[in-house]
């Protein structure tokens, strides 16, 4: 009895140990982001400006942003055009670049550091700034191609309504160093052996590729692929620093429409709503991905099945 007892007070300050450590990682949690994200749920049903209480107005909201609201269905298209576009362009340059930095030099810490570099900094304030400067009709990208080509020309990348949100993926494709390193370690767990039957066999490097690579890197192909989808719905620096949604709303991503409503037309249960409707969407995509994975993604432990 004394051994089961004191092994139960052993048992429960070790408890206490460890909720003393996590418990205020806990109450931060619970405080700024579990109770705002479920007050922005409540505030969804309402008329509130933030000024005064809030008034219920049940679905309200929700039949305004799908029947009368034009400018939500512009926003929420762009920000669906520049992740289709802009995610799958991402991940196929860091694969390229994780294959290129397969092999180990003197260099390659300080290259992997380099490349991974714009995924720090590549969503800051200042790089959104430089990058508005570099696209300007006066801009360092208009020097180059002047100095290149010969021309004269002062086109503003970032004002032009075909060419602006193509300056916002650019950025985004800049910031592969991410995905980058998570491709490098799934490279470096595919077995040799499989590349030396290859060669014996007679397979060229394009067909190694298709036939070991991509089968063997499925896994973290659909791991890069769900957090960058989620990372592309959420970006918000880039349009509202560089283009602030122009011109035309052509890179007025659903993410500055929500705090529009939030924050400038003061119409913050709207806005909450919007928030709400992107959450639900990100969250049928990422299962619709986890339901179709059993088709494509390739586990070596499972065998191949």
């Amino acid at each position: 009895m004394r051994k089961k007892s004191g092994r139960a007070v052993y048992s429960l300050r070790q408890n206490i140990e460890g909720y003393s450590f996590i418990g205020l990682f806990v109450i931060g949690f619970l405080t700024f982001t579990v109770l705002p994200i479920l007050m922005s749920l409540v505030f969804s049903f309402t008329k509130y400006d933030i000024l005064s209480p809030p008034e219920f107005v049940g679905l309200k909201n929700y039949i305004q942003m799908f029947t009368g609201d034009r400018q939500f269905w512009v926003s929420f298209g762009v920000t669906l055009f520049y992740v289709v576009v802009s995610v799958p362009l991402r991940l196929m340059f860091a694969l390229a670049v994780a294959m290129l930095l397969q092999k180990t030099t003197r260099m390659t810490t300080f290259y992997r550091a380099a490349y991974y570099l714009p995924t720090i900094i590549g969503s800051s304030i200042a790089i959104s700034v430089v990058w508005r400067q570099m696209f300007s009709s006066d801009g360092l990208v208009n020097s180059l191609i002047n100095r290149i080509f010969h021309t004269d020309i002062d086109i503003s990348w970032i004002g032009g309504e075909k060419t602006a949100i193509w300056t916002l993926i650019i950025l985004s494709i800049w910031q592969y160093g991410s995905s980058m390193l998570i491709f490098l370690s799934g490279l470096k767990q595919i077995p040799r052996d499989l590349y030396e039957a290859a060669d014996i066999d007679g397979a060229t490097r394009m067909r190694s590729f298709f036939r070991i690579t991509l089968p063997m890197l499925t896994p973290v192909i659909f791991f890069n692929l769900v957090m960058q989808l989620i990372q592309g719905f959420m970006t918000f620096t880039q349009s509202y620093v560089i283009t602030q949604g122009m011109p035309m709303d052509k890179t007025l991503f659903i993410t500055v429409y929500v705090y529009r409503n939030s924050f400038t037309y003061y119409k913050m249960g709207y806005g909450c709503a919007i928030a709400w409707f992107l959450l639900v969407f990100m969250a049928t995509i990422t299962v619709l991905l986890f339901q179709s994975s059993n088709k494509w993604v390739f586990y070596q432990a499972e065998g191949g099945d």
